[in-house]
């Protein structure tokens, strides 16, 4: 069964367990690439994937820089023995 490149607004919405108006707004603004093609949006199924790869890499990255602002030095540095 050949997959489909192109989804439209609903279907990707179904991807993300979103409402359609969200994927929507977010062609809309910009933050989700995707084409109009007869009056609605089409996202190619290979960005849909990118973009939900970036959006994970970024909330990691998000999630480190905020473990990192309430670490402790020996947190950061593991805890060091005099001898």
């Amino acid at each position: 069964m050949n997959e489909r490149r192109f989804l439209s607004a609903a279907d990707a919405a179904e991807v993300l367990g979103v409402e359609p108006r969200e994927v929507v707004d977010l062609v809309d603004s910009g933050s989700l690439p995707g084409i109009r093609v007869a009056g609605g949006w089409r996202i190619e199924l290979a960005v849909l994937q990118s973009w939900i790869d970036e959006q994970y890499e970024a909330q990691r990255r998000g999630a480190l820089w905020q473990e990192s602002q309430t670490a402790s030095i020996a947190d950061l540095f593991g805890h060091f023995k005099r001898r």
